[in-house]
Parts: structure tokens; C-alpha cells; sequence
């Protein structure tokens, strides 16, 4: 059974940094991709990020592009989201997502089989 774990939110000011966590378990994550999406108060879920676990291709939602780098490290299973230059917009519920096979392009959460709990993220202005 996959488990995924987020950690790493919580409050900053605007222009601040985060750094979000989530620890993947429960097998050998080759040949899945690894999401990032999150929900503002009031909104629908977003995608945010994606990851290909094998070879480590990249997409970003247009709004965090050049912003948010996510990445992972393979030995330890954990896919990292790094929040820089951090508006009041990016307030949300930030939620790791796995998916059993290579989604591409930015997609929706329909596409993602597995999901953490999900963290808090808010930006004081």
C-alpha cells in the first residue's frame, strides 16, 4: 500500500521560502510520477508540479513557474516542492499525489491514484 507523508508547511511572509516534504512508503516507485497540487480556500484542487520518478522530467503550472522547483531524492523516496518568492496566492492546502504510471503536462487530480493528508501553507502579507 503506497503511503505518502507531506511536511514542511506552514506560515511565512510574502517573498519568504518553504521547503514541502513528502515521504513516499510501500514500494519501488519506478515508473511513477509524483505530484504536487493544492487547494486554496474555497477553490478546487490544482495541480502545481509534477515529477517523472524515473529520469526526472519536470512541469510546473504556469503560476509557480520560475518559482517552485520540485525535485526528489531517490535513496530516501521523498519528493521535495521549494516555494520561493511566495505571494498571498499561494496560500493553500498543499497535497503529494502518486500516480502508477507517467503522467505528463499538467494534469488533473483524476489522473493521481494516491494522496497524502495534506499541509498548510499561508503567506501574510
Amino acid at each position: 500500500q503506497v503511503q505518502l507523508v507531506e511536511s514542511g508547511g506552514g506560515l511565512v511572509q510574502a517573498g519568504g521560502s518553504l521547503r514541502l516534504s513528502c515521504a513516499a512508503s510501500g514500494r519501488t516507485f519506478t515508473g511513477y510520477t509524483m505530484g504536487w497540487f493544492r487547494q486554496p480556500p474555497g477553490k478546487e484542487r490544482e495541480f502545481v508540479a509534477s515529477i517523472i520518478w524515473s529520469g526526472g522530467s519536470t512541469t510546473y503550472a504556469d503560476s509557480v513557474k520560475g518559482r517552485f522547483t520540485i525535485s526528489r531524492d531517490v535513496a530516501k523516496n521523498t519528493v521535495y516542492l521549494q516555494m520561493n518568492s511566495l505571494k498571498s496566492e499561494d496560500r493553500a492546502v498543499y497535497y503529494c499525489a502518486a500516480a502508477p504510471r507517467w503522467v505528463l503536462g499538467r494534469s488533473s487530480p483524476s489522473s493521481y491514484d494516491y494522496w497524502g493528508q495534506g499541509t498548510q501553507v499561508t503567506v501574510s502579507s
